[in-house]
């Protein structure tokens, strides 16, 4: 996957082990999020997804576990030339300080459909049927 660096801080994103899904992203800078606040954090990266694929953000586990870190509407496409940024929520209760070059999400790339939508007069019965929430037994 092609990325190209926009800052000098900016750090090309690697998978850590050989089975790891997603890319780490690290910040620029550093910075402070507070409970309940939302932060656009700036990688530095410009990154091509190959075709048929899209670039999921998503939150680092650990994160996630001990401060209470999630991201939000992290999608890139592959057609998507820009830096890429990473929207981060603190869901905590106590502030969260990273510095510049701390890994702060993921990218998973993973197959996208690309076709047309299709209006038909009714969809192919399946065993789950309109069982939304809760209706597997989780």
């Amino acid at each position: 996957m092609n990325v190209t660096k926009l800052h000098e801080a900016a750090r090309i994103p690697e998978q850590v082990t050989p089975g790891s899904a997603g890319y780490d992203l690290c910040s620029v800078t550093g910075a402070t999020i507070y409970p309940g606040q939302r932060l656009l954090i700036k990688t530095g990266l410009s990154v091509a997804i190959p075709d048929g694929m899209v670039g999921i953000i998503k939150p680092r586990s650990g994160l996630a576990l001990k401060h209470g870190i999630d991201t939000l509407a992290g999608v890139a496409d592959s057609d998507f030339r820009g830096e890429l940024g990473v929207l981060l929520i603190n869901h905590g209760d106590a502030p969260w300080q990273f510095n510049a070059g701390e890994r702060v999400a993921q990218l998973v790339v993973v197959p996208c459909y690309h076709g047309a939508c299709v209006e038909v007069g009714s969809l192919e019965e399946t065993m789950r049927g309109d069982g939304a929430y809760g209706s597997t037994g989780a």
